[in-house]
């Protein structure tokens, strides 16, 4: 490979890129040129500055065009496209966000300062609708993204440097999101190890640290991740960065931190060192004011426009099968506190009794997540009721009686809370909720393990943004069905 021309990664992320810029211009300028429609018409008036502006009359068309223009140029500004957000989710959703309040602002206060007699209509129309339009379509792109990566394309070859180990523990968690772009191609170890590969992994052992930048060069990979900072000194360190090749090559340090997201971390260089700042979550507080707020509001307006659905979903359950319409079972909640949990009926009446023979059967009865695989007690419309979540919507319910939340852990039974330990333990911390992350990220197709870990990774870093994405993701999930149970 030429030196200086930049590896398969360089030339993805340029062609991803461009793809972004055209994207952003068309839609751009669509939504500009629609608002004007919308509110003038073809025949627009004239924008009419008055005071100590003493030229022509500004029309809308070419206001039309200085928004245009405008706009993407602060797509720029706010790095949109840099390589670090790109494909990033909310970070990039954000940075495109940002970038339409910034348009907002300024087209206000020119507005204001000129005194000019702009449209409010035609103002609202282009910048919030069109912010939403983009926000949209990096969604759209980041899916197709995420799908190529899942394939082993457009992402970046990575090669670890650390300890065994900690390349372990990077390693697996990095496999775990093939949709972060990180593609693992081999290892540079520090300890002189017969081993041919990671622990735990097959991922091959390429040689001793000392070889890293070799490395580099023979798999074409063109990212270096440093598992362990004590492997190298702070000299040594500094002289790996600076053999890098600007522009082709990239450093990146894994922290020993895991289960925490972006907002809950932040950096400050001192003196040349960069400290790593990790808030500690709380349970409390103005933002659980404003999740409690969003439940009542949410469950009260969804059990009005789905109450005909309940009586006809009710009358299936009530006609096809014994028993009642409704079933409540006791799950534990916040802090350990247990509560009725509503759900339409979809087993046989009695069916509580037959868990345990089941679990039994299957050989889960010591695992705390009770999932029976092809559960004969369930019942034919219930079948239909649980592929589609539709049992579950009664829980709006708790939600409105504040014993749920929209999102959160998923509510376990006692025998399974008994199971629990200390780690699993803080799951109770939250309330439990009718989706959550695990729900959104295969349901009964995962392991406890993974399940525990992406609910532990909620409790820790939840955030309204968090909610609103689960909550989308768990519309997706109703409509096209995975791993329902």
């Amino acid at each position: 490979m030429t030196r200086g021309m930049g590896g398969p990664r360089a030339r993805w992320q340029r062609t991803y890129a461009t793809r972004l810029r055209v994207t952003d211009t068309i839609l751009v300028i669509l939504v500009v040129v629609a608002a004007q429609l919308i509110q003038f018409g073809w025949a627009a008036p004239s924008v009419a500055p008055i005071g100590f502006y003493e030229g022509p009359d500004l029309s809308y068309p070419i206001l039309s065009v200085l928004i245009v223009i405008a706009w993407l140029v602060l797509l720029v500004l706010y790095g949109t496209r840099e390589t670090r957000l790109i494909g990033s989710g909310a970070p990039e959703y954000k940075a495109v966000f940002n970038a339409g309040i910034a348009l907002f602002g300024v087209v206000a206060v020119l507005a204001v300062f000129f005194k000019a007699d702009l449209g409010r209509g035609y103002l609202l129309l282009t910048v919030p609708v069109g912010t939403a339009i983009l926000v949209l379509a990096r969604w759209l792109h980041r899916e197709w993204l995420q799908s190529q990566r899942k394939k082993g394309l457009m992402s970046s070859g990575v090669i670890l440097v650390g300890s065994d180990e900690t390349a372990s523990h990077v390693a697996l968690q990095l496999l775990r999101a093939p949709s972060a772009g990180y593609r693992i191609v081999g290892a540079c170890l520090v300890e002189s190890t017969t081993s041919t590969h990671v622990s735990g992994t097959d991922i091959p052992v390429l040689g001793g640290i000392e070889s890293a930048l070799v490395s580099l060069e023979t798999t074409e990979a063109d990212t270096l991740v440093v598992t362990d900072s004590t492997v190298l000194s702070p000299e040594g360190m500094r002289e790996l960065g600076w053999s890098l090749e600007p522009g082709r090559h990239h450093l990146v340090m894994a922290p020993s931190l895991t289960g925490v997201s972006g907002p809950r971390i932040h950096t400050r260089p001192v003196a040349g060192l960069p400290l790593i700042h990790v808030e500690i979550p709380r349970f409390d507080g103005g933002k659980w004011i404003v999740k409690r707020l969003f439940d009542i509001v949410v469950s009260s307006l969804l059990l009005i426009v789905l109450l005909p659905a309940f009586v006809v979903v009710g009358l299936l359950v009530k006609l096809t099968s014994r028993g009642p319409v409704f079933y409540g079972q006791e799950r534990i909640g916040l802090n350990g506190e247990p509560f009725a949990m509503i759900k339409f009926r979809s087993m046989s009446d009695g069916a509580d009794a037959q868990l345990q023979q089941l679990l039994q059967e299957q050989g889960t009865s010591d695992v705390p997540l009770f999932k029976v695989k092809d559960d004969p007690r369930v019942t034919r419309v219930g079948r239909v009721l649980r592929k589609y979540s539709i049992d579950e919507f009664p829980q709006l319910i708790n939600v409105f009686l504040g014993e749920m939340s929209l999102v959160g852990p998923r509510p376990q039974r006692e025998g399974e809370v008994a199971l629990y330990d200390s780690v699993a333990r803080r799951r109770l911390l939250l309330k439990p909720g009718m989706s959550g992350l695990w729900q959104v990220s295969g349901r009964s197709n995962l392991s406890w393990e993974d399940a525990i870990r992406l609910d532990l990774y909620y409790v820790e870093n939840w955030s309204i943004f968090g909610d609103l994405s689960i909550l989308l993701r768990t519309v997706r999930q109703v409509v096209m069905p995975e791993g329902a149970h």
